[in-house]
């Protein structure tokens, strides 16, 4: 799980917003039948907790392509880590180009990120969307690369074409079932694009 800590809205203004989790599951595939089948046992079990939390979303992602500083495309991260996630809703459309912009903002930058252990792109399979999370050693190192005064600057002429809905949060992780660690392992950016029934992602949100 990741415990929301802020909410930075795209024009740069901190709000107050409520507090959020997200569950996130991995897997390696999974057919459309077996997705609707985990998709209504998850939801099934949280009927649970009802009275304290409000599902809002759900939906599978694949990672299509990452950054790490072991210089491999997996994303490691365990209890208590600082998780930050840029998500753009765009067109059908415009959805692999938009891809490759991610990608390569992540990757034009990830060396002058200055705390980031690993960074991960995913392309939505329901919806339009793209999602990025980059995993901080501390909180300080996050800030710093977000309240960068040319943050905007050099990710505009990457973005400025498209019609995107975009938010940013920062999660810290307070609980990682297994060993405490989690390994998130990335298929080859050319591979996915063609192909939309490769390896899947799912991430499930709940808002006080």
């Amino acid at each position: 799980m990741f415990m929301k800590n802020i909410y930075l809205s795209v024009n740069d203004n901190f709000r107050c917003h409520c507090s959020m989790i997200i569950w996130y599951g991995a897997w390696q595939r999974r057919s459309s039948k077996e997705k609707e089948e985990l998709t209504s046992t998850l939801k099934s079990m949280l009927t649970s907790i009802s009275s304290m939390a409000v599902l809002i979303e759900h939906s599978f992602l694949e990672a299509y392509g990452g950054e790490s500083r072991d210089g491999s495309s997996t994303a490691k991260f365990s209890t208590g880590d600082i998780i930050s996630l840029n998500s753009a809703v765009t067109t059908t459309n415009d959805l692999n180009d938009l891809c490759y912009a991610v990608l390569a903002i992540l990757r034009s930058r990830f060396a002058k990120m200055e705390g980031i252990t690993a960074g991960l792109c995913f392309k939505g399979q329901s919806k339009p969307r793209v999602v990025c999370i980059h995993v901080w050693k501390s909180l300080h190192f996050c800030y710093c690369w977000i309240l960068n005064s040319d943050h905007r600057k050099w990710m505009m002429p990457y973005l400025e074409r498209f019609s995107i809905d975009m938010k940013y949060d920062i999660f810290r992780v307070v609980y990682v079932s297994g060993d405490n660690v989690v390994d998130l392992n990335c298929i080859s950016t050319h591979q996915m694009l063609e192909n939309g029934n490769e390896s899947s992602r799912q991430g499930q949100v709940m808002q006080n």
